[in-house]
């Protein structure tokens, strides 16, 4: 037996409370190490001693390279658990309890694994409504100045004593006024980068929390847009900058201009005095800020004060513009006592906003339910890139990747993540992928996934760009038809992810990934249905098993007979028969 692979950590993805009346309990074990993995588990309060233990056998959830993760749901177990495992390699057998191996139980209960309480106050709960969205992330400059239209002219504007700069004249009636495409493509919520009143055109410098930048638009237009999408049926989530300010917010203002005398020296991170703004880019400043970037300093969000004037940021845009949720910027920077402030103060507006964090690694630290309800996933872009694009990853690996990165969270939290392929900070999926076929194959596994699929504004006609200018360029409207092959492939696949609850509600299982195959197939299952889904990455046609095309296709590029050609795909729903009596 491969000790050093065995692994469980209490109170966390390995267990949790999936709601007030079910468990689960995860085990890691070496692949293939273990013929029987099974729990004991008691009621940590029970009356007798020893404590009297039911046992369950528990399955191999999914598989990596490396490991297998055992599982199990308790259905109506005890509230209060004490619980260790019996591992059998075939070879021996021993328990497992208190990060220890042993030959026999013992009596003191505090000695095994405890479950203290299933609170419901410590159930990790994203809103529901998440798992049947589908994002479109728009950078607002770049989008549309009007109706399928964009000016690509710069604007200039007057705020206060400031001017605030627009690049490509994108604006939030433009926006509005093209809602319809919007429900053409079929997704049902925007995420929109930042809006509000700041010195450049991507308007991460901010001057004021309180207000639309006037480059594009105004605070009644805002409004209006909010109302529409959601008479559409479509949600609004606007990004938050919270971890710094620009250098012209007029607290940063007033402590260059006052020094130590300023009220706000409090508000910032660092300050050396006197607070000098260098002229020199290269210069690194007398305070701390957003990397190196003298104009965007970093406000000092563990001050009772700074955190509660953008909790009332957060709260306001609520309150009176009834937004849908907050994406938070450099959110892995700031404080943790901040953010479980500002998700406190937004919960009580609207318990069901969305707070999706910027992290761009594993985000579990954030995701215990006392932050965030999500994170931007950007593994699920990292995997991808290495698979679909690169072709620098084989099947085998690629799925260990995807697995991992399911299993490092608890199952609801994994349902709730933003899945992206592109956005505003990195280069167009399309321009990574040697061919179109495979960037079509990358946005099935997007839609297929458990998640929140998110499509980067334009991605559906076809944007390419590796520099910022180009992956930020302006939609293409005057050569856009929504009868072009990307619109339509988003369109299709958005509708049978909407159409098909498994896709959106079902848990995930690999059918194939061979060592050496770039053939890639999975399946999401539902009670007594399940969709396959087979994505053939090799240069040439792959051969499906009979079993894997029992059921409806659903939909398919290359399928001939048992024949899949090289970058073909095939979707196909039929039973689910596999045996889960473990699975409650």
């Amino acid at each position: 037996m491969n000790r050093s692979a065995v692994l469980h950590i209490p109170m966390s993805q390995y267990a949790y409370g999936i709601d007030e009346k079910h468990v689960a309990i995860r085990l890691r074990a070496g692949r293939g190490d273990l013929k029987t993995c099974r729990l004991y588990y008691g009621d940590r309060a029970c009356r007798l001693t020893p404590v009297l233990f039911t046992a369950r056998e528990m399955y191999v959830e999914a598989r990596t390279e490396e490991f297998d993760y055992w599982q199990v749901k308790l259905a109506d177990p005890y509230r209060r658990l004490c619980y260790y495992f019996l591992l059998d390699d075939g070879n021996e057998q021993v328990l497992y309890y208190s990060d220890r191996f042993a030959k026999e139980a013992v009596d003191d209960r505090s000695e095994y694994y405890q479950f203290p309480f299933n609170h419901r106050a410590d159930i990790v709960t994203p809103p529901q409504w998440v798992q049947d969205t589908v994002i479109y992330n728009i950078f607002p400059d770049s989008f549309a100045t009007g109706r399928r239209y964009v000016s690509g002219q710069e604007t200039e504007k007057d705020y206060g004593q400031e001017t605030v700069h627009g690049r490509l004249g994108g604006t939030i009636k433009g926006i509005t006024e093209n809602i319809d495409y919007l429900t053409k493509l079929g997704v049902n919520a925007i995420y929109i980068n930042p809006i509000f009143a700041a010195g450049e055109y991507h308007k991460y410098d901010l001057l004021d929390y309180f207000h639309i930048d006037p480059c594009f638009g105004t605070d009644e237009e805002f409004k209006e847009l909010v109302q529409r999408c959601h008479r559409k049926g479509i949600r609004v989530i606007v990004d938050g900058v919270f971890n710094h300010c620009g250098w012209h917010f007029k607290a940063f203002n007033d402590v260059v201009e006052k020094g130590e005398n300023s009220p706000y020296r409090d508000w910032f991170y660092r300050l050396e005095y006197p607070v000098v703004r260098p002229e020199d880019p290269e210069t690194y400043p007398g305070y701390e800020c957003f990397g190196y970037e003298r104009m965007m300093p970093k406000l000092a969000l563990d001050r009772d004060e700074t955190a509660d004037y953008f909790c009332q940021v957060g709260k306001h845009w609520i309150e009176k513009y009834d937004i849908d949720g907050w994406r938070l910027d450099v959110a892995s920077e700031i404080n943790d006592g901040f953010w479980r402030k500002f998700r406190n103060a937004v919960k009580e507006c609207n318990k069901d906003a969305i707070l999706i964090g910027e992290v761009w690694e594993s985000a579990g630290h954030w995701l215990d339910g006392t932050m965030f309800d999500s994170t931007m996933n950007y593994d699920f872009r990292k995997h991808c890139r290495r698979f679909f694009a690169e072709e620098t990853a084989d099947a085998l690996e690629f799925d260990s990747r995807v697995t991992d990165m399911r299993m490092r969270y608890r199952e609801q939290t994994v349902f709730a993540q933003l899945n992206l392929l592109d956005s505003h900070d990195v280069s167009r999926f399309l321009s990574l992928c040697k061919d179109r076929k495979s960037f079509r194959l990358a946005v099935i596994f997007q839609m297929t996934f458990p998640g929140m699929p998110s499509v980067f504004y334009g991605d559906e006609a076809g944007i390419t760009g590796i520099s910022e200018a180009e992956y930020r360029s302006p939609m293409p409207w005057d050569t856009l038809a929504e009868t072009d092959d990307l619109f339509c492939l988003y369109q299709r696949a958005v509708e049978l992810r909407k159409k098909e609850l498994i896709l959106r509600r079902g848990s995930y299982r690999t059918v194939t990934a061979e060592r050496g195959s770039m053939l890639y197939g999975y399946e999401r299952y539902l009670g007594s249905e399940r969709i396959c889904i087979f994505l053939n990455m090799e240069a040439h046609t792959a051969e499906l098993l009979p079993e894997w095309l029992e059921g409806e296709i659903l939909w398919q590029e290359g399928l001939q007979g048992k024949q899949l050609q090289a970058r073909g795909f095939t979707i196909i729903k039929g039973q689910n028969e596999k045996k889960d009596n473990n699975r409650q």
